[in-house]
């Protein structure tokens, strides 16, 4: 009997001190350090479905993911040309507005765009049109209507061009990025 008693308060005394070792090591636990999105995602803190995406913590604080430019610039950055549509990757109809905002890349008003194949062949040329006064050295709203030909679906990549009517090769500039035309 006095073995059994015995027994009992052993295992008493392990469970209160097992009980005890847990309690101090969640209270131990330190909160993970977050001060990037990449630290937010590991913690396993909620992923926001927006573009880019974003991750709220608990205290409230919000992390966008850092992208990369899927837009290559040539004697260009987004300091010159910013494109708001369609978004670099987008899948496209045969039809579709090509629209933002440039400053210093208009002649007369306008610029060219192409659309080229995943070959590289031109299948559009069009004008992109100031959509105000084009003369400032300021951001103007720029618009084009891309009818793509019928028979092409696939890759493509849309580049927009700065007018350069002169000779000098070294005012060239431009900006490109990938879509694909589905529909």
């Amino acid at each position: 009997m006095e073995l059994k008693k015995t027994a009992t308060w052993i295992v008493v005394i392990a469970v209160i001190l097992i009980g005890i070792w847990l309690i101090k090591r969640s209270n131990d636990a330190t909160p993970p350090v977050v001060n990037s999105f990449e630290d937010c995602e590991k913690a396993g803190y909620a992923i926001m479905e927006s573009y880019p995406r974003q991750c709220a913590t608990p205290d409230g604080r919000t992390f966008a993911e850092e992208l990369t430019s899927p837009i290559t610039y040539v004697n260009a950055s987004v300091a010159d040309i910013r494109i708001e549509l369609p978004t670099p990757g987008a899948v496209v109809g045969k039809e579709f507005k090509v629209m933002g905002e440039a400053r210093a890349w208009y002649f007369e008003g306008s610029f060219p765009i192409e659309i080229l194949d995943a070959n590289g062949a031109r299948l559009v040329a069009v004008p992109a049109q100031a959509q105000d006064d084009w003369m400032t050295a300021e951001f103007v709203a720029f618009e084009a209507n891309i009818t793509i030909p019928a028979d092409y679906m696939g890759p493509a990549t849309i580049v927009l061009h700065k007018d350069n009517p002169s000779d000098m090769r070294e005012l060239d500039a431009s900006a490109s990025f990938p879509i694909t035309v589905e529909y």
